[in-house]
């Protein structure tokens, strides 16, 4: 009884002390947002077709299926082109600020919204992997995916080298205010219906914004902002978890769905896609790949076993870890045959939660190593390297 009860403080204070898998979190948001990022930039010359007022979506079609369904956009609020232009535009800036891990709490609240706002006005257009981009973009609002790989980690850093006092924070208010605008627009608009989860998720972290300013105004290690850090890690933790569950679900449903299909049964299922015109950017190589009944077999099953194996496979690490590099290869190649490069970027992300942290140390010491200069052959001392400067930006 009293090892278990050690174990259970044990597993209590880890859980409420640490913001658990901050490197797999940090992926996460720099996979999303990029993911996201690219794929507006993309669509940037078609993005009145796709989104706006010159798409066969219109804007009244849309307030009209909104109007049941109760989704949110920023978009409905005004059918101007003005307004369409500068929502699309606070969605690219959102994106490529989250990715960055600038002012992450702030920009994981506007990444979402724009996500929403984009993906909710024309639920038509999409390929699958907007679907998880969706969930994501909420679940990192919940997550303190900044700790790591980020601008804010890096001021964090220099803040806490620094000799002199701590430099009083002007750009967090400032933002903090700003959101209370659109906010407040959307929560009293007329004829705006929104989900009454989504304005308490909006203003329960404005307002927890709010308190985390005060918190540290007062004093980094007073007892208020220790309490909001073990409520921020207690989020974190458990969406971190809804992430993971969210992604076996994902292959654990499409792979039993797989199983109840007759194409899937007899081996042939990959064969139709490989033949569809629009979904061959290389038909030479779809072709080469269709005309091989055996792979076309193989790929097939070994589609269904691995999706379907998967969630059982998280009991051991080895197994799943080469399930992993499986299922990581297996999207890779559905962006190439399939021409579905979004997609398989949003499942590789979505896979990264389940990488060890000491391969994505490795990674992001590769990433971050740079090339030195050589020391020169006759024995002098090597060229001064060029510091580089330390951000200060809020």
């Amino acid at each position: 009884m009293a090892a278990g009860r050690r174990r259970a403080a044990h597993a209590v204070q880890r859980v409420t002390a640490t913001a658990l898998g901050p490197y797999q979190s940090a992926v996460l948001r720099i996979g999303f947002a990029g993911t996201w990022l690219l794929f507006l930039l993309r669509e940037v010359p078609h993005r009145r077709e796709l989104y706006g007022p010159d798409g066969p979506w219109s804007w009244d079609m849309a307030r009209q299926l909104i109007a049941r369904n109760h989704a949110f956009t920023a978009l409905m609020w005004s059918d101007s082109a003005v307004w369409f232009e500068a929502v699309f535009a606070v969605a690219v800036l959102s994106s490529a600020l989250l990715m960055l891990g600038w002012r992450t709490r702030t920009m994981s609240v506007i990444f979402m919204l724009g996500v929403l706002s984009l993906q909710n006005r024309s639920i038509f257009v999409g390929d699958g992997g907007d679907n998880v981009v969706h969930l994501m973009a909420i679940y990192l609002v919940l997550t303190r995916c900044g700790r790591v790989w980020s601008l804010d980690a890096r001021r964090a850093a220099t803040t806490a080298r620094a000799a002199a006092a701590p430099v009083r924070d002007r750009v967090g208010p400032v933002l903090w205010g700003v959101m209370a605008v659109p906010l407040l627009v959307g929560t009293v608009t007329d004829g705006v219906t929104v989900e009454v989860w989504l304005l308490v998720l909006c203003w329960g972290m404005w307002a927890a914004q709010g308190l985390w300013w005060l918190a540290n105004r007062r004093g980094p290690t007073g007892e208020a902002r220790a309490l909001l850090d073990v409520l921020a890690n207690i989020l974190h933790n458990g969406a971190l978890l809804v992430i993971m569950a969210e992604v076996c679900l994902i292959y654990a449903t499409a792979g039993w769905y797989k199983i109840q299909g007759s194409r899937w049964q007899d081996g042939t299922a990959l064969y139709y896609p490989l033949k569809l015109d629009y979904f061959s950017p290389w038909p030479g190589l779809s072709d080469l790949l269709a005309a091989n009944g055996i792979v076309v077999l193989l790929l097939t099953y070994g589609t269904v076993a691995v999706q379907v194996a998967f969630p059982f496979a998280l009991l051991n690490r080895r197994v799943k870890n080469v399930l992993l590099v499986v299922m990581m290869l297996e999207h890779l190649g559905i962006a190439v045959l399939l021409g579905l490069p979004f997609f398989s970027l949003a499942m590789i992300t979505a896979d990264a939660v389940f990488l060890p942290t000491g391969f994505l140390l490795w990674l992001g010491g590769r990433v971050a190593t740079r090339p030195r200069r050589p020391v020169p052959k006759s024995g002098g001392a090597p060229a001064p390297r060029v510091p580089v400067p330390s951000s200060g930006e809020q």
